[in-house]
């Protein structure tokens, strides 16, 4: 029985600018989902993470609805400039779009869980960041790090319980009294997450 949630079919185009020097088995794989308004941020990001991780092989994965000739440009000089692997993955979102979302928060919060689901069986870990985030330093601990009984590693929120309780009342969610995490930075344990059937709890 297939524990993914969002099967291989949304995923209707692969472009791979690969100009790594390294193995695919050598690897660390990095994600983004994003939709156009973010791809700028997200080639600043690769960028970012490559200026500070100069000996690390590492291959980036972008999830993205919206990819034209321009950006394919880009996104691929970045690739060859860096001399890594850049893979783009084109969406149909259609199916996403039927999800609940917000101004805030658009379909392409859920290109996480079509990131989780597509490295199934192809991985161990996967780090999904989201396009805003710079890299200022290694990325080792998060390559090495030993997170077998945890489904992922990531950035929890601080906040007082006090804090915590007038946020669930004010949002009507009585599960954020014991606080959550960002979700912009998440290292999955992806045999756990497909074992514990994530995606589709979620």
């Amino acid at each position: 029985m297939s524990r993914k949630y969002f099967e291989e079919e949304v995923i209707q185009q692969t472009l791979d600018y690969n100009y790594a020097q390294h193995s695919d088995a050598d690897k660390f794989n990095i994600a983004y989902g994003i939709d156009k308004n973010f791809l700028f941020g997200c080639g600043v990001s690769i960028a970012s993470v490559l200026l500070a991780n100069p000996e690390k092989a590492l291959a980036f994965h972008v999830f993205t609805d919206f990819f034209d000739s321009e950006d394919q440009q880009r996104f691929e000089a970045l690739a060859k400039q860096y001399a890594t692997q850049i893979v783009v993955y084109l969406i149909d979102c259609e199916r996403l779009k039927s999800l609940p979302s917000t101004k805030n928060w658009t379909y392409a919060t859920y290109f996480r869980f079509i990131i989780a689901d597509y490295f199934s069986d192809k991985t161990d870990r996967v780090l999904y960041l989201d396009a805003d985030i710079a890299c200022k330093g290694s990325i080792l601990e998060l390559i090495d790090l030993n997170f077998a009984e945890n489904e992922i590693a990531a950035v929890v929120a601080e906040g007082e319980l006090e804090w915590w309780t007038k946020r669930s009342v004010s949002l009507a969610t009585p599960g954020l009294v014991s606080g959550y995490f960002n979700a912009g930075f998440i290292l999955i344990n992806i045999p756990l997450w497909t074992a514990e059937n994530i995606s589709k709890k979620a």
